[in-house]
């Protein structure tokens, strides 16, 4: 009996220290994870990016470990999209979106650099295309997450911008949000009450 104890204490040790060993290998091999969350957080935005490529170009290079530590994966490249849209460098932010991961919310990051587009476009019909294909994301971001109210409500008033756009297509990019404003009401005034 006392064998058999021995025999598992044994084995149990050696999986401890395999385990730990994992972990310190896979600490090691992810600290431009780290390096970039401690620029991001130091509002460092162009060290954050720096690292986060770095770490994602790790990633990219051993796909078993991409798939096997998909979170972690996802949360550098949602890092990446919202450092990109935040550096205002949204076509940057488009491309990127076309290649990550679902758990990246590619589509939100897509369709908010798509929107930002549109409200400084000079030209109707570029504008106006812009604004469609940016709907077009918010929509598909809503079928990702349909519990997000904010992508929710970023999906309609893009939406309701974009009809109101299609019959006022002239509107100057200044005055887009007053498209969403309804029209004063004429004719008699209201009594106050109370």
């Amino acid at each position: 009996m006392s064998s058999t104890l021995k025999t598992i204490g044994s084995i149990a040790v050696v999986l401890l220290l395999l385990a730990g060993a994992a972990s310190l290998a896979y600490a090691r091999w992810t600290r431009q994870v780290g390096a970039g969350d401690r620029a991001l957080a130091a509002g460092q935005y162009e060290d954050a990016l720096t690292a986060y490529r770095a770490a994602e170009a790790r990633f990219n290079g051993l796909p078993a470990v991409r798939q096997l530590f998909a979170a972690d994966y996802a949360r550098v490249v949602n890092n990446e999209l919202w450092l990109l849209y935040r550096l205002g460098r949204y076509d940057e932010t488009i491309d990127k979106a076309e290649s990550a991961p679902a758990a990246a919310q590619p589509h939100f990051w897509s369709a908010c650099a798509l929107y930002d587009k549109a409200i400084v476009e000079q030209k109707p019909d570029a504008r106006l295309g812009w604004l469609t294909r940016a709907e077009d994301e918010f929509r598909r971001a809503v079928e990702a997450s349909p519990a997000d109210w904010n992508t929710k409500y970023d999906f309609e008033l893009t939406t309701r911008l974009a009809a109101e756009l299609r019959k006022q297509p002239k509107t100057p990019p200044k005055q887009l949000m007053q498209l969403l404003r309804p029209p004063p009401v004429s004719g008699k005034k209201t009594r106050r009450v109370g």
